[in-house]
């Protein structure tokens, strides 16, 4: 069984808007990562192995996150689950348009993790060969991030943890237009994501996608 392709759908435009966000994150490292030869073009391979180690993490943890929500879903646990995974929804969509940055309280706490996981990161610096670009990626996908956290947290609603999985890898392919591009035209790509319409637009269409979201249904009887 896999994920309706409405929510698959849904997944890969949160990746593809929450870029704006992503850019921001992780385009530094991406650009180092495609640049490491000298010359982006010969560094496609490294950021392509980069990114599929970064979204296997989104998958590794949608696969965990979504075996949690399977075991306590069900009844009004259920509807709860999918309201929260709503309202971190509209909390993203302000999040991305710099309206409201809750969301980085969620980050904080992910730093935890991240405190140990740097260091290892670190050590691969320059990503020069393919194993090490994949390696690199696959702990940069732990990094603090509210996009990811709320992400994760609406795919455990997903009913099954290889649902969840699998809306992980749809956001994850979403983000790799804006990610592969900023391995190869940094400068450019960070300028358009960065500004003001830009933002304000995703963040609108993904607070849309939350109220899409919400079980109104269930929590008013009809």
């Amino acid at each position: 069984m896999a994920p309706e392709p409405l929510q698959f759908s849904i997944a890969l435009m949160i990746g593809l808007l929450g870029a704006t966000h992503c850019v921001g994150m992780c385009g530094g490292i991406a650009a180092s990562v495609s640049l490491s030869q000298g010359d982006s073009r010969r560094g496609i391979p490294l950021i392509i192995a980069y990114n599929i180690g970064r979204i296997t993490s989104y998958a590794v943890a949608g696969a965990l996150i979504g075996l949690l929500g399977y075991q306590i879903s069900g009844g009004s646990t259920g509807i709860i689950l999918r309201t929260l995974a709503a309202v971190l929804l509209i909390l993203m969509g302000l999040y991305v348009a710099q309206w409201w940055q809750l969301l980085t309280r969620l980050e904080r706490a992910g730093g935890l993790l991240w405190r140990y996981l740097r260091p290892l990161a670190a050590k691969l610096l320059p990503a020069d060969t393919l194993p090490r670009a994949l390696l690199l990626g696959t702990l940069w996908g732990w990094l603090p991030c509210g996009l990811v956290y709320s992400t994760l947290i609406w795919s455990s609603a997903a009913g099954h943890w290889y649902d969840s999985a699998l809306l992980m890898i749809g956001f994850g392919l979403g983000t790799l237009p804006a990610m592969l591009t900023t391995g190869l035209l940094a400068q450019q790509v960070r300028s358009l994501m960065q500004r003001q319409g830009v933002r304000r637009g995703a963040g609108v269409l993904i607070i849309l996608f939350g109220v899409y979201t919400l079980p109104i249904s269930a929590l008013t009887g009809h």
